[in-house]
């Protein structure tokens, strides 16, 4: 599954992902909607954040929590390009429903990670990438559930702080905002559904001082179980 869900990355959208090294990869949104307390969720899924490991878990009816990573460890048979990343995210936030299949939810959170990278061929930025960075995020979206399938719509709003393992001359300190929209679909059964999602990472300023991926691509399975006695599930 990995390799087909990077060859179809590879093919659409590589130029987009990998024209440089970047200091900043966004990785898959989590976005639960919850139904009730007690419900368990997560995704495993694949893209061009690499691998994402998602869950988040509803203490109350109303208030949830969720734990995110996202890993990656590429090189190149040909060349000497690799990339290697981890991101690691916690955050709660608030959710309700709208009728009875709406849903909408509110997150925030903060994350944490490390980016290592080469391209070569770097088209237009560094090729090097080597650096920690430090992300704040809220995150409201609003989405139908059923048994079979789900729907969500939402964005992300993310304050990144890169911090360089070597000295960059165009390095400012501080966070930088990133507007990410996105979409998220689930079509299976009431357990297990096919997840994907589809996003855009844009700066809300122009003076990024370091390189970032642009797209939020990520296919794999959703997985819901409630640990509630006697409740249900989406």
């Amino acid at each position: 599954m990995k390799k087909l869900i990077h060859l179809f990355i590879a093919g659409l959208i590589f130029p987009l992902l990998f024209s440089c090294s970047p200091e900043y990869i966004p990785n898959m949104v989590n976005t639960p909607l919850f139904e009730q307390q007690g419900d368990l969720q997560g995704n495993l899924s694949e893209g061009g954040s690499g691998t994402n490991i998602q869950l988040a878990y509803a203490v109350t009816d109303h208030f949830a929590v969720m734990a995110n990573g996202s890993f990656e460890n590429e090189t190149s048979d040909t060349t000497e390009d690799f990339h290697k990343h981890t991101l690691y995210e916690i955050g709660g936030g608030y959710y309700d429903h709208i009728g009875g299949h709406g849903r909408y939810e509110f997150f925030g959170g903060i994350g944490t990670g490390r980016i290592k990278g080469y391209r070569e061929n770097s088209r237009f930025d560094n090729p090097v990438s080597d650096a920690r960075f430090f992300k704040l995020f809220v995150q409201p979206s609003v989405g139908l559930t059923s048994d079979y399938a789900d729907g969500s719509i939402g964005s992300r709003l993310v304050m990144v702080r890169t911090d360089y393992n070597e000295e960059e001359p165009e390095a400012e300190p501080g966070f930088h905002p990133f507007f990410e929209p996105f979409l998220t679909a689930r079509l299976g059964f009431k357990y297990v559904k096919v997840v994907s999602q589809l996003g855009f990472s844009m700066p809300i300023r122009e003076d990024v001082p370091f390189d970032y991926q642009p797209i939020i691509f990520n296919v794999g399975l959703h997985f819901n179980i409630s640990t509630r006695p006697g409740s249900g599930s989406q």
